[in-house]
């Protein structure tokens, strides 16, 4: 068995943590294939529990049929934690993880991260904006801010062998005091969730650099994203001029899996703001 707490959570939880997290009570916020993610209350202070009870070999078999790494537990969460933290990506705060059991389909493991109160997904934060008509100044500075962040991240998690495999505007949490939502240009505290499928090599494969870079436009798409917007995105993560960008054909790859993503979820196709 592996348990990791932070000393405060073993003096709450006593001699028989483990089994007190596999059974703690909570506000249940999703549920999976073997999995289950709750908002609890440990010592006063507000924690995301997410258990693990073992996918079953059926399931198992299933992701292997479809070329799919199965996720079996909690540890890939908690070390893409850990990763992101050595990379200086902002994450969630890891104050706990552990597993038992060898059989690969009925391991029980946790991961237990600290809440991040007054946040707001990017998803909900730029909802409506496709509809904005006139954008101020400001509101400009704030959307190319958010862009430059998000290619810093991406980038970031790419040049180092890191996938995230739902990279999507839903799993970035903005804090609402952030300096750069009242001082044009200020930082923006952006803060990556739901890592229980990163992937972690020495380099990143093309395909997946193109799934992560398609979903997180795919979520962007009704953002009210222009030719500019996509341009400075494309180059800013490329870390080229926009001239040798535009000749990748990581970008066609790109476009074409977010418009996918886009009619299947819409059942209609996208207007991509710059057309591969």
């Amino acid at each position: 068995m592996t348990l990791y707490l932070e000393p405060s959570l073993r003096q709450a939880l006593g001699a028989d943590a483990f089994d007190a997290l596999m059974n703690l009570s909570g506000e249940s916020y999703r549920r999976g294939p073997g999995r289950q993610t709750l908002r609890v209350q440990i010592g006063g202070q507000a924690y995301f529990l997410k258990r693990h009870h073992g996918v079953g070999w059926r399931e198992i078999f299933k992701n292997l049929l479809q070329l799919r790494l199965p996720v079996l537990g909690a540890a890939t969460e908690a070390r893409a934690i850990a990763r992101l933290e050595r990379l200086n990506v902002p994450t969630m705060h890891c104050a706990g993880w552990g597993e038992r059991g060898r059989n690969p389909a009925r391991r029980q493991s946790f991961v237990l991260t600290r809440a991040l109160d007054d946040t707001v997904s990017l998803e909900d934060f730029c909802a409506g904006w496709g509809q904005r008509r006139h954008w101020t100044a400001g509101q400009l500075v704030l959307k190319r801010q958010l862009l430059q962040q998000l290619a810093d991240t991406a980038r970031c998690l790419h040049a180092h062998g890191v996938n995230h495999r739902d990279f999507y505007l839903c799993h970035f949490l903005l804090r609402r005091d952030s300096p750069g939502l009242t001082q044009p240009g200020g930082r923006l505290d952006l803060h990556l969730i739901d890592l229980h499928r990163v992937q972690q090599r020495r380099h990143t494969p093309r395909r997946w650099q193109v799934k992560d870079l398609a979903g997180l436009y795919f979520s962007a798409l009704d953002a009210g994203l222009t030719r500019r917007d996509c341009f400075r995105f494309m180059r800013r993560y490329g870390a080229t001029p926009l001239r040798e960008q535009l000749r990748r054909p990581l970008w066609r790859a790109v476009s074409r899996q977010a418009a996918f993503l886009y009619h299947k979820a819409h059942g209609r196709r996208p207007r991509l703001p710059v057309p591969l």
